[in-house]
């Protein structure tokens, strides 16, 4: 059984001044606050238990907005990253959570066209390993990128200035149970922060790396630009409504 997660946290500076009174995944995309979709996704993709890592200036928010799950067909819980210091943190809260199983690890503001209930069952069915989301983009200097040696990933390069392709890196993931103790062993990056990227290099070094290829839309709905496209997105797309 997958467990999942929806990091929440961060200030959403990029989204400022409405993010000064309101956190970036209450904003609306089509006729849902921003935080449904990666709800959703793992709903469909087969997710019954979701763990909201929130930052603490929305918690009481975010409880009063999602409740209990019940209206998703879900069981939420939720806890607090006082400090919003790297992905890999965030994903570290959910240790306990997690009861030994694996994780589907999904950022609060990201929004797939596709479906992943199959590729989430594949992963069930290992013994273990971790598996990235990729999308391929005209603009991957901007993200994390696949480099990829025959079939396989052989490493994941953070903002290349060269970037080895154009298949980026989403904010959707999957990991075995050992996830927790390679976080618990990461040091902080230059920038202060435990990098999502560091672990997901662990995984690719030991071999036990795999992929999923989007073939929908992607989008992270963290700027005035990207909010604008995934509402246009949403409307062109009915089922996400």
């Amino acid at each position: 059984m997958i467990k999942g997660v929806v990091l929440a946290g961060g200030k959403g500076t990029r989204l400022w001044p409405v993010t000064k009174v309101a956190g970036k995944h209450f904003l609306p995309v089509g006729d849902k606050p921003i935080i449904y979709y990666p709800i959703l996704t793992l709903k469909k993709a087969g997710v019954k238990d979701i763990l909201i890592v929130c930052g603490p200036e929305h918690t009481e928010q975010y409880v009063r907005l999602l409740g209990s799950g019940e209206e998703f067909g879900v069981n939420l819980y939720y806890t607090i990253q006082v400090e919003p210091v790297g992905i890999a943190h965030g994903l570290g809260l959910a240790r306990s959570f997690s009861d030994g199983q694996k994780i589907a690890l999904i950022l609060g503001d990201n929004i797939f066209g596709d479906e992943f209930s199959k590729a989430f069952a594949s992963f069930d069915k290992r013994d273990q390993g971790a598996a990235v989301v990729l999308k391929r983009v005209p603009d991957p200097k901007r993200f994390g990128v696949a480099k990829f040696k025959g079939h396989k990933v052989e490493r994941i390069i953070e903002k290349p200035k060269r970037p080895p392709s154009s298949w980026a890196v989403t904010g959707l993931y999957l990991y075995d149970n050992r996830v927790f103790d390679v976080i618990k062993s990461l040091k902080p990056s230059a920038r202060g922060e435990y990098e999502i990227t560091d672990v997901n290099n662990r995984y690719i070094n030991e071999g036990t790396m795999d992929f999923i290829k989007t073939k929908k839309f992607w989008i992270d709905a963290g700027t005035f630009e990207s909010l604008h496209q995934a509402n246009l997105l949403v409307r062109k797309n009915r089922n996400l409504r």
